[in-house]
């Protein structure tokens, strides 16, 4: 087999047929609108997939378009012939990440191994990670090494990011069942993921104490781990299905109505388990029965009654996690939410649905494109002039924190995650 016919047979080449090159996408597309270039639009990456299956560009003509695509997918729902364009962005990492990695140094094999492999799926090298993280701001090093200039010298993305760092407990949770006090309307299996439980453990916390407290037994299980998503964007496919046999495993020993979370992005990971196997595979329908378990905890929480206890005076936006509602399809179930709480004033902003520029580590490794992307969707917000922006993603939460960070606007507008919200407007803490 030539290695034209293998690169055909890798790039999702039949997908990339369904464009018409309609154009419909194109005003969904953050890259698009940022930049103005056709390659950066969803229609254009397609015809360029398409154009290196069929042997008329190189990979090297592909790779850089590709790797500015932040994922958001929000050119999907917006595309009137159904192409499947997370299919097509997946081929072509696979196929660049392949191209790379005979490329790559044994230096930067090494340190790709070391994240992938010992550091993000690890639960104790973690826990360390945050431990330094906690000390560093409980002895306010933090705070000195900003007046000493200490900082300057990280590379921008990490100074911009360690302003705005969330106040890290790294506090060893115990593994077990909370019950409601009424007899539980589900029995729910908690999904924590790795990054969120180390930088966001509170809002795991809320998140589990508002499933109670709305009627659902709560369980958490020691056995879970990393979710893979953040392996899969990058190519790293093989771990990612690893990881995702192991959640399987882990989460189908118990009877659970459903596996929840409260991370946008993990939550798209899981629902998409069975696509990283074949459908003659046998674990399809295992991952497909755990895929179908999956769900955001915005959808859990809309379908239940919360016990409100304050009233919240405030003035609010939205920014929709693009996997929560491209992926998972949870769109409505968040704005429910806002508005169920007492005294509430919710305005959603101009193209709220656009990409606010996270997408995992997009912000880090393509930092000035996200700033860019970032910028358009402060402007927007900034005319309506909310007191909170509301998030259901870490990475989106992040994002805007540096947002209103660099719009200088920290003492007017907070950023806080819907669990933050529901669980203050219900008393919990």
């Amino acid at each position: 087999m030539d290695k034209q016919t293998i690169l055909l047979d890798k790039l999702a080449y039949n997908e990339t047929v369904n464009c018409v090159q309609c154009g419909y996408c194109l005003p969904s597309c953050p890259t698009y609108a940022t930049f103005g270039k056709e390659t950066h639009s969803p229609r254009g990456r397609i015809n360029l997939v398409k154009m290196a299956a069929e042997g008329r560009i190189s990979l090297d003509d592909l790779a850089g378009p590709m790797d500015v695509c932040l994922g958001c997918r929000a050119c999907e729902p917006a595309c009137p012939t159904n192409v499947q364009y997370g299919k097509i962005l997946e081929s072509a990492i696979d196929v660049l990440t392949e191209q790379r990695r005979r490329k790559q140094s044994l230096k930067e094999k090494a340190m790709k191994k070391l994240i992938f492999d010992y550091m993000i799926p690890n639960k104790n090298v973690l826990h360390f990670i945050g431990s330094g993280l906690q000390l560093y701001q409980t002895l306010k090093i933090d705070d000195f090494s900003r007046k000493i200039g200490f900082t300057n010298i990280l590379p921008e993305p990490m100074r911009q990011f360690e302003k705005i760092t969330p106040k890290v407990n790294v506090k060893k949770r115990k593994h077990s069942a909370i019950q409601p006090d009424t007899s539980p309307r589900f029995r729910i299996g908690f999904f924590v993921g790795c990054i969120m439980d180390t930088f966001f453990k509170r809002i795991n916390d809320l998140s589990m104490k508002l499933l109670a407290a709305a009627g659902c037994e709560v369980v958490l299980i020691a056995e879970q781990t990393c979710c893979g998503a953040l392996h899969h964007h990058s190519g790293e496919k093989e771990k990612a299905i690893s990881l995702a046999k192991h959640n399987i495993e882990a989460f189908e020993k118990y009877q659970f109505d459903y596996v929840v979370n409260s991370i946008g992005g993990c939550g798209a990971a899981m629902v998409e388990y069975h696509l990283l196997f074949d459908e003659a595979d046998r674990w399809y329908p295992r991952a497909e029965l755990f895929s179908d378990k999956c769900k955001d905890i915005s959808f859990i929480l809309d379908q239940l009654e919360l016990p409100f206890k304050m009233e919240i005076q405030k003035t609010v936006t939205y920014q929709p996690s693009c996997h929560l509602k491209n992926v998972q399809k949870v769109e409505k179930e968040p704005v429910r939410l806002i508005e169920k709480i007492p005294g509430i004033s919710y305005i959603p902003h101009k193209n709220m649905n656009m990409c606010c520029g996270s997408a995992g580590i997009y912000n880090i490794v393509h930092f000035e494109e996200s700033m860019e992307i970032l910028n358009l969707k402060m402007e927007n917000i900034s005319k309506i002039k909310p007191e909170i922006i509301i998030t259901t993603n870490p990475g989106c939460h992040l994002q805007m924190l540096l947002g209103v960070e660099r719009e200088g606007l920290r003492d007017e507008i907070r950023a806080v995650h819907l669990v933050e919200l529901l669980a203050e407007a219900c008393d919990i803490s």
